[in-house]
């Protein structure tokens, strides 16, 4: 057992580096622009019109989760990670999404294996209301080895919904998440090895469930109810919470402003609690790792809180009240 304090960068995985990347990338795509782009790289999606129509374009992974995946051979339901993970940014874009396509590369092609994952994603799709296009298939036993494997997803949707501006005194709305969804495993999987634990463990704090089933339960999607809430209330803005957790992703929608959210005003599911304690991760530290249990954000007015509250809980999507916008820039939780 471990009483090591453990960190994403020890872990082996830089968001600061990351940051960086992107910030080089920047110019390079600057470059290529052509008059249709209506976003560029920094959103959560891609913008590009065409004729009357604005394309929203995303593409995505599902990191380390792949390996856990892998390890206890439950293949059929990271498709689904991986479709939620594009089509979530498509949402936050205010798009709907319209198609889906997939890439599985392996070193060695088993059908059976690629049939498994290709489920996962034909679901994900289902669910999204999007078509699986098509996709690629590589098989590259020079790169891979015999038994590994990496998936990647690209998403396009059409633009419904365009936020207006928030402003200062907006609710910050959280929507729950199903768990750690698909970021921060290397960290998770680097805390479980230093302290010994099975994958089949059921910690008291699980009910029952192993750690394994817990951590490979599939990332929600939000498309269905948050469109729905469109229909509804003025959505000022909404964020995907992934990589970077709710400290990095939520300004990136505020235009300049900040917010301050109340870390006690939803609930921390007990996987993530159990991770936290299991290694002895900083408050600060888990905010920007993980999602900490709000895996979608939306801003609305104060008075469309509550009926915006109401009908997220009516299609069956718990969510809270976590915080206010504010004028000083960043995100402060307290």
């Amino acid at each position: 057992m471990s009483e090591k304090k453990h960190t994403y960068e020890a872990a082996g995985v830089s968001v600061d580096r990351g940051n960086q990347a992107v910030e080089w990338i920047k110019p390079l795509a600057l470059s290529t622009r052509r008059p249709e782009v209506v976003a560029d790289i920094g959103g959560f999606a891609g913008g590009f019109r065409v004729d009357d129509a604005e394309l929203l374009a995303g593409a995505d992974g599902v990191g380390s989760k792949l390996l856990l995946a892998k390890e206890l051979d439950q293949l059929d339901t990271i498709g689904v990670d991986l479709v939620a993970m594009n089509v979530n940014d498509i949402l936050a874009s205010g798009g709907e999404p319209l198609f889906f396509l997939d890439y599985i590369a392996m070193g060695y092609l088993d059908p059976e294996r690629v049939r498994r994952l290709v489920g996962g994603v034909a679901a994900g799709c289902r669910e999204a209301g999007c078509a699986l296009l098509g996709g690629e298939t590589s098989e590259m036993p020079d790169l891979y080895g015999s038994d590994e494997f990496d998936l990647s997803g690209f998403a396009v949707g059409r633009r419904r919904h365009r936020a207006s501006a928030p402003q200062s005194g907006d609710v910050v709305l959280g929507l729950a998440s199903a768990g750690f969804h698909a970021n921060g495993y290397q960290l998770i999987r680097t805390i479980v090895k230093a302290r010994g634990e099975s994958w089949t463990a059921t910690p008291p704090q699980l009910e029952g469930e192993t750690l394994g089933a817990v951590l490979l339960r599939p990332t929600r999607i939000y498309v269905n109810p948050v469109m729905r809430l469109w229909d509804t209330v003025e959505v000022r803005a909404m964020a995907h919470i992934t990589g970077g957790g709710i400290l990095e992703n939520l300004p990136r929608t505020l235009g300049g402003l900040g917010a301050r959210l109340n870390a006690a005003a939803w609930t921390w599911p007990e996987e993530i609690r159990l991770i936290q304690e299991w290694g002895a991760v900083d408050q600060a530290e888990m905010l920007r790792t993980f999602n900490c249990g709000i895996g979608f954000t939306v801003v609305v007015a104060p008075d469309h809180e509550a009926r915006a509250l109401e009908m997220l809980a009516s299609l069956g999507v718990p969510a809270f009240s976590i915080g206010r916008v504010e004028d000083e820039p960043g995100v402060r939780v307290s």
